[in-house]
């Protein structure tokens, strides 16, 4: 017996042991009597109970309609519900129930007497009755059930102990919040009023909560109805929206929370489980990415694929991007073991994939890399791993090179060694003209994966001597700016630094940066990843960047504190390696425009191979004696637009 039928036949049975199945079917039944003589009564008033024809007619057809209503209202899932969760979803299989019943009742009339003596006009009278009836049957079970869920909540929880919430929108997200509220009265929040920008909203009620006034005059209605809190129920706001409505709520005094934006939402459903505080990323208000899900889901679907640095924060978020599309294996590789682990769980016991396996190791030991290749044969590498931050490596430099340009080689001849379809680098906006070595290692990083397009191989390898003479790997690499909350990213330390009473360090008053979300830039490398034809480095449009004076700034009002009053500023002057703005294209690369509206690419035409790779073995003997003079020497020599910081 197929699975299917199986659960349908345990699914049948346990109805039939069910009580409340044949309490609702007892009542189904006695209510299509009831809408039938009704029907009757309503068309003839008078004598049309008592009419000798009309009884008989009566008698003959209740069987009928009773057999064929009933079959058809179980087909149609009219006792699989949980009927004190109805919705205007089951009044519509009622409708359409009802609807079917009375074709198949007429044919059937027809075709056994052609409606000789019947009048027709009662069919369809007990059509509507018989929706009417088993609609308030069924409305009326949740209004029981939602009254004594009420009783006891108040039993358990006095009106007075709620938190009293003022909801700013008075649109669906707003009522979504509201239902919510309604049907979990044991939730600690009764909600007083709503306000919207729209004037002809005022007066309205939603589910009977009115609409009180205008947003502008918030701080009014909050006195008037006696407010706890404030609830942003708009799901799409933009920058400028959020920074308006945090200044509004601000001057009330209260807290405020807000719901994410859609693109967090389920299915595009509010739920007050999802309420947050006011992030900086919210006041970013950068647009939501929109990806070419077919081209991805070719890209990604059914294949085997390496995340290197999979604990990280870019790393980790590529792995969250890339489960939606169903890959066959995905590898986590980090030499973290704390950050591996804290992922792995994530995926199998949080997004319920478990066709991921983890590996703890270093990417500088190409035996091991080139082992996992061999053995998994992934067809896609997502090249995550890397050191970033700039006074660190600055102060360390020898550390650049055994991780960001060793690991990068051995990652990268040992793909085209295993012949893996691509490999997609991620680098960075400090790889642009850089100042310091940690960009100068990204950027001789590019410079590699572009000697090793297919194009321009020239069959060298520094760790093996028997170099395939040509390969089909692709090779690419996607360049962005800050990651907001990324490790390393100025955010965290700021607001650490607000919840210690300050003061915020800023290197100096000047100092931009480009700013995005983890998960902008996650899904901006996997659509960049499905695009490239070799050799390219894509560009992330990162929008103007953002002078971080003015984002510490906004991070303390946020806090519900005062800049330079409550919360000093204090500029300590840049630190080793670091400019005062970044750039995302250097000299001589050309702008190529891509199909994607967020996304430019960029070709250079750069050295082969074997000519970098005798630099690489330099690189490699200096890191190996900690000759960070020696180090800086020789990247100057293989990148001349790096200008080592004094």
């Amino acid at each position: 017996m197929p699975s299917s039928l199986r659960n349908q036949v345990r699914f049948f049975g346990h109805f039939i042991k069910n009580k409340n199945f044949w309490l609702i079917l007892a009542t189904d039944i006695v209510l299509i009597i009831v809408a039938h003589v009704s029907a009757y009564a309503l068309r003839f008033p008078g004598d049309g109970l008592t009419e000798t024809t009309y009884c008989r007619h009566m008698s003959t057809t209740l069987p009928l309609l009773i057999v064929i209503k009933i079959p058809i209202f179980y087909a149609f899932g009219l006792y699989r519900g949980m009927w004190r969760y109805t919705s205007l979803g089951d009044l519509l299989n009622i409708t359409k129930a009802s609807l079917l019943s009375l074709c198949v009742i007429v044919a059937a009339i027809v075709f056994t007497n052609r409606f000789n003596s019947f009048p027709r006009s009662i069919f369809f009278l007990d059509t509507i009755l018989t929706f009417m009836l088993i609609s308030a049957h069924r409305v009326a079970i949740r209004f029981f059930y939602r009254g004594t869920s009420g009783s006891r909540s108040l039993l358990a929880k006095s009106h007075s102990d709620k938190k009293r919430l003022l909801l700013v929108g008075a649109g669906d997200a707003a009522e979504q919040i509201i239902r919510e509220v309604k049907n979990n009265p044991d939730l600690p929040l009764t909600i007083v009023g709503i306000v919207d920008d729209n004037p002809a909203k005022i007066g309205l009620k939603i589910h009977n909560i009115p609409v009180l006034g205008l947003i502008d005059d918030l701080n009014e209605h909050c006195r008037r109805v006696h407010a706890d809190e404030i609830l942003i129920a708009i799901a799409a706001l933009n920058g400028k929206q959020i920074k308006r409505l945090n200044a509004i709520c601000k001057k009330t005094q209260l807290d405020y929370k807000v719901l994410p934006g859609l693109g967090e939402l389920i299915d595009g459903r509010a739920s007050i489980k999802k309420i947050r505080d006011i992030s900086y990323n919210d006041l970013l208000g950068r647009d939501e990415v929109k990806l070419d899900q077919n081209e991805i889901g070719k890209f990604l679907t059914d294949k085997t694929i390496l995340v290197t640095g999979a604990g990280g924060s870019i790393g980790s978020e590529l792995c969250r991007q890339i489960i939606r599309f169903q890959p066959r294996l995905l590898l986590l590789l980090d030499s973290g073991e704390e950050n591996l682990y804290n992922i792995q769980m994530e995926l199998e016991y949080e997004l319920n994939f478990t066709k991921c396996r983890p590996i703890l190791g270093k990417i500088q030991n190409f035996k091991l890399i080139n082992s996992i290749l061999k053995r998994h044969q992934p067809a896609i590498i997502f090249h995550a791993a890397a050191y970033k931050h700039v006074p660190l490596i600055e102060l360390n430099p020898w550390e650049a090179i055994f991780n960001n340009i060793k690991g990068s080689t051995c990652l990268i001849e040992a793909a085209i060694i295993n012949r893996v379809e691509r490999f997609v680098l991620v680098s960075t906006d400090k790889a642009v003209r850089p100042t310091n070595v940690m960009g100068a290692s990204k950027r001789l990083t590019e410079m590699i994966m572009q000697a090793c397009t297919k194009e321009k191989w020239d069959g060298t390898l520094i760790h093996v001597k028997n170099a395939p003479p040509t390969h089909n790997t692709i090779f690419q690499a996607v360049r962005f700016g800050n990651v907001l909350g990324s490790s390393g990213s100025v955010i965290p330390l700021f607001k650490r630094q607000i919840e210690l009473g300050g003061p915020i360090t800023i290197t100096d008053p000047k100092i931009t940066r480009y700013f995005m979300s983890v998960d902008e830039a996650a899904r901006l490398i996997i659509q960049a990843g499905a695009m490239g034809q070799g050799g390219e480095i894509f560009i992330i449009k990162m929008g103007n960047p953002i002078k971080i004076d003015k984002m510490a700034r906004d991070l303390i009002r946020l806090a519900g504190r005062e800049p330079e009053t409550e919360i000093a500023i204090k500029y300590i002057g840049l630190r080793p390696g670091e400019k005062l703005y970044e750039e995302l294209i250097t000299e001589g690369e050309g702008i190529v425009p891509t199909q994607h509206q967020k996304i430019m690419v960029l070709r250079g035409n750069g050295k082969t191979y074997t000519e970098i790779s005798r630099q690489i073995v330099l690189l490699k003997e200096r890191a190996k004696e900690f000759d960070g003079e020696g180090i800086k020497k020789i990247l100057k020599q293989l990148i001349p637009e790096y200008t080592p910081s004094s």
